[in-house]
Formats: structure tokens, C-alpha cells, sequence
């Protein structure tokens, strides 16, 4: 038994096995059966069945986008939680890595020795728009009368960003072209394309400085791993994906009164991660990362966050191929949100199925051209509030 970051930890925790839904606009399937269709996956890769499991825990985003009232009791069968005991975690788009989080404490702690932890989103039942869900999410007092909506809230802090480091909309663009050019060789991908910087300045400019190509596209989808303690993950595989570090910070929601170039809500959580991993210098431990990128800037403000790159220069290293899946640190070679599809909770879950399977060279053509040992994911929730992060190792 071990200390980390004031928790007892009796064991350590590995990822076995990893499984996703392709990702679309309009699901044919219930959200039952898209949460079942990732957890068959990663059970299957993992050589287990739902007997070997001991624990489930599920994610999902506003029970609104579902239009079900009690989500993870909705979910519990379809993902595997019949008679066992299952959690539901929820932090806005910062779920998907606090899935994986939480079904480390599962394990870690000895409660549970083999976690199923699924994560799913179907937004499109959401009518007009699933915008229109988080109307009712901001201070009642000082923000609604304002009659806000998320992407006049974001293009605000892209706005930021460039004004204070000097970027151009022409080079955060580099970021969608990027990542949907990276989706072409993910078989789950929605929105994969070959785009160039024109194309997403002269696509739809919904709140300037944002354009539609600069936004990750509304998804329905869902994803899952299967995660065991060290004697498990021993006995079921010959290359278990380690947890060495998580973290996660929940800020306060208000925007007016911080420095909005730059994500503290994910530096505090990062910094925790890192502890816990042993990393000192991610900018040079990490080998790839899956920063969460639902808009293009969001991508670059990140990678900051996550201290891969210094503040206002991950535009200038992305403009040098920096980040690109040959590059000395590759960002989003799934395809990331912007290419791959946004299923709020599912989403993050996803980029840690990814570097599961970059770790184990089992990307495909995804795989990135360097050797990979390390590898961080983070996603992100509410309004500029949750950070959640996971450090990973072969």
C-alpha cells in the first residue's frame, strides 16, 4: 500500500481493454444499446465477459440530451451493471477522463479488481438544437440576462487568446485541418476530411472569430474500457496500459474575473496528474497526447495547460509541424473531436481508448512514427470550470 496525492492506494491500475461506437449525427440506436455496442468491444478485446466484471461505472452528460430522467439507472444494463455496483460520474465534457478516473479509485482502492467504465452521449433527440440544453446553466443573476449561448462564450475566449498571443484565426485553423485530416484513417470517425485553412475561414462564421469549421460537430456515440488491478491485468494480458496519474480540478464558473488565454482549471489538474506520475517535465516525458479539442483554439489552450507547450506558443510549434502525428509530439492523431465527433461524455473516453491503443501499437494507421512510453488525455466541463486528466504508460 502507497500514498499518493493524500489517497491510500493499495494496487496498481492498468487498461485492458478499449472499445468505441462509430460516431454520427443521428444514432439509429437507443442509448442502451450504443453503450452496450462499447462495452462488448472492450470486453472482447480484454478476453473477459460481464462475470469477470465486479464494478461498472457510466458517464453521461445532462440527462436532457437523452431526454431520460435517472441517466445511469437508464444506462445501468446496457452498460453492464445488472446486480453489480455501478456509479455514475458526471462533469460536463470533462466526464469522459473522470470516467476512467473514477474507475481507478474503484480498483486502486481494492473495492473492485476488474472495472467496466462506459461512457455514452446520444445528443440528437435534443430539439431545436442540443444548444438549447444549456440555457438554464449560467448564473441566474449575473450571466442569463445576457442571454448567453456556449459559442459566444468560447469565441470570447478565443478571442482572448489570440489578443494576447499574437495568433491569427488563419493559424488556430491549422488545428481543424489538422485533426480531420488525422480522422481520415478512424474507421468511427463523423467528420473526417481533407480541409484547408480557406475552407474554415470561409465556412459559416456563426460568433466571430469562430467559424463552423473551427467547432467539433453534435455526436451520438459512446465508448468503454475495461480496467483491472495489477494481479488481473497480469493474468489477462501481456501489455497492460498503466494509470500512473490522474487529476482533477473544479474551478468556480464565473469568466469575468480570470485570465481566460490561459486554462488554470486544467494546469491545477494537470499538475496533480503529473505528481502522481512522476512526470516533472511533460514537454519532454510525454510522447503523445489527446488534448481536448471541441473547438480548434481549445486544442492549442490545452496543450498549454497541460504544460506540453509554453503559454502562447503551442500556435507557433503547431505552424512547425510540431504536433502532427510524425511530429516530436503528436496532439489528437485519432482525429479528435474536431474530426472523430463530440458525444459530450463520450468523447473524452474516446481519446483514452486512443492512446490505450497508440501505447499498444495498435493504432493502425493512426499509429504515430515515434516510439511511445508515455501519453496524457484531458477533457474538459461546464463553463471554464472542470479539468480532468490521465497520464498513461506501457
Amino acid at each position: 500500500m502507497y500514498m499518493v496525492s493524500n489517497l491510500f492506494v493499495k494496487d496498481r491500475v492498468a487498461i485492458v481493454g478499449a472499445g468505441i461506437t462509430t460516431f454520427m449525427r443521428r444514432a439509429l440506436e437507443t442509448p442502451r444499446e450504443l453503450a452496450w455496442e462499447a462495452a462488448r468491444q472492450a470486453l472482447d478485446q480484454a478476453g473477459l465477459t460481464l462475470r469477470d466484471i465486479d464494478c461498472v461505472v457510466i458517464g453521461s452528460a445532462p440527462d436532457t440530451f437523452d431526454g431520460v430522467h435517472m441517466k445511469g439507472e437508464y444506462l445501468a444494463d446496457g452498460s453492464g451493471a445488472l446486480n453489480k455496483p455501478m456509479t455514475r460520474v458526471y462533469v460536463g465534457g470533462g466526464t469522459g477522463v473522470f470516467v476512467p478516473v473514477s474507475a481507478w479509485w474503484h480498483a486502486a482502492s481494492g473495492l473492485c479488481r476488474t472495472v467496466l467504465a462506459v461512457a455514452e452521449e446520444k445528443m440528437s433527440p435534443a430539439h431545436p438544437h442540443p444548444q438549447y440544453v444549456f440555457r438554464y446553466i449560467w448564473d441566474p443573476i449575473i450571466h442569463r440576462p445576457l442571454e448567453p449561448n456556449l459559442i459566444w462564450i468560447f469565441a470570447m475566449e478565443m478571442r482572448r487568446y489570440m489578443a494576447k498571443c499574437g495568433a491569427k484565426k488563419e493559424d488556430i485553423a491549422l488545428v481543424s485541418v489538422k485533426n480531420k485530416r488525422n480522422a481520415l484513417d478512424n474507421p468511427a470517425a463523423q467528420v473526417a476530411a481533407n480541409i484547408t485553412v480557406d475552407d474554415v475561414l470561409k465556412s459559416e462564421l456563426l460568433v466571430w472569430p469562430v467559424n463552423e469549421l473551427d467547432i467539433s460537430p453534435v455526436t451520438d456515440g459512446a465508448a468503454a474500457l475495461v480496467i483491472t488491478n495489477e494481479n488481473t491485468a497480469r493474468q489477462v494480458t501481456d501489455s497492460p496500459v498503466w494509470i500512473d496519474g490522474i487529476g482533477f480540478t473544479l474551478d468556480n464558473q464565473h469568466w469575468e474575473n480570470r485570465e481566460l488565454a490561459f486554462p488554470r482549471y486544467l494546469n491545477y489538474a494537470a499538475r496533480m496528474a503529473y505528481r502522481m506520475a512522476g512526470i516533472e517535465r511533460p514537454w519532454k516525458e510525454i510522447d503523445v497526447a489527446e488534448p481536448y479539442d471541441p473547438f480548434d483554439y481549445k486544442e492549442l489552450h490545452h496543450i498549454e495547460g497541460l504544460m506540453l507547450a509554453r503559454p502562447c506558443e503551442a500556435w507557433k510549434l503547431l505552424k512547425e509541424g510540431y504536433f502532427e502525428r510524425d511530429g516530436e509530439l503528436p496532439t489528437s492523431p485519432s482525429g479528435g473531436l474536431l474530426g472523430v465527433g463530440n458525444p459530450i461524455a463520450a468523447a473524452g473516453l474516446m481519446k483514452v481508448a486512443e492512446l490505450f491503443w497508440q501505447l499498444r501499437y495498435e493504432a493502425g494507421k493512426r499509429q504515430v512514427k515515434k516510439p511511445v512510453h508515455k501519453a496524457v488525455a484531458n477533457a474538459w466541463g461546464d463553463l471554464m470550470q472542470a479539468g480532468t486528466v490521465i497520464v498513461l504508460s506501457n
